[in-house]
């Protein structure tokens, strides 16, 4: 393989890595987030339940969608629909594939860490489309979080009954909110700071 290959692996491969690395943290960040979000929402009055109960169902929900020796869903004191539990089964799928690319690309980023990209460019204009999608979430974050399952999911169960899936209830807009602020500041952070290394 030649320098100027390696250095395109690298590249791309850096690009996912920087990717799914801001998803990553975003999805373990979700557990201090979230924590604060059942104060901050009166989320035990929402839902007659004691934070402790609804922090443990939390940690349930997550550990059945991060961890990959874990394919049963099961959730102390909420009940789910069939399309309920088929869109969280979806979700892990996602969150499953984010985990391996990032450590197939983490894998290809250490072995050609000492390749600089001739390409940094393409990590500054990663960080414009960042911000053209982040200001038209902050215009209309209803639209672009519907628009965003649409584009990720095929079918309707995101769309949740809170009388058949009652966990949407301790799962408002606002948390999801923050958890997209959150991975936007770090994608863009890490994209113009690699767009700003100089080139060897």
């Amino acid at each position: 393989m030649s320098n100027s290959q390696k250095d395109l692996l690298y590249t791309v491969a850096l690009a996912f890595f920087l990717l799914t690395m801001a998803i990553t943290v975003t999805i373990f960040a979700s557990y201090p987030l979230f924590a604060v979000a059942i104060k901050h929402y009166y989320l035990e009055q929402a839902v007659g339940m004691k934070y402790g109960t609804i922090m443990k169902n939390y940690a349930q929900m997550m550990d059945y969608l991060i961890n990959p020796f874990n394919w049963q869903w099961h959730l102390s004191n909420f009940s789910s629909s069939a399309a309920g539990r088929l869109h969280f089964y979806d979700v892990k799928k996602l969150f499953l594939l984010n985990f391996g690319v990032f450590i197939g690309t983490g894998i290809i980023v250490a072995k050609f860490h000492k390749i600089r990209a001739r390409f940094n460019r393409i990590f500054l204009w990663i960080g414009i489309f960042g911000i053209v999608l982040a200001i038209l979430m902050m215009l209309n974050f209803d639209e672009f979080f519907v628009v965003f399952h649409e584009v990720l999911f095929r079918n309707s169960d995101w769309l949740f009954d809170p009388e058949k899936d009652p966990i949407i209830n301790v799962l408002p807009e606002e948390f999801f909110t923050q958890c997209f602020i959150l991975f936007f500041i770090m994608f863009e952070g890490l994209n113009f700071w690699k767009a700003r290394q100089k080139k060897a």
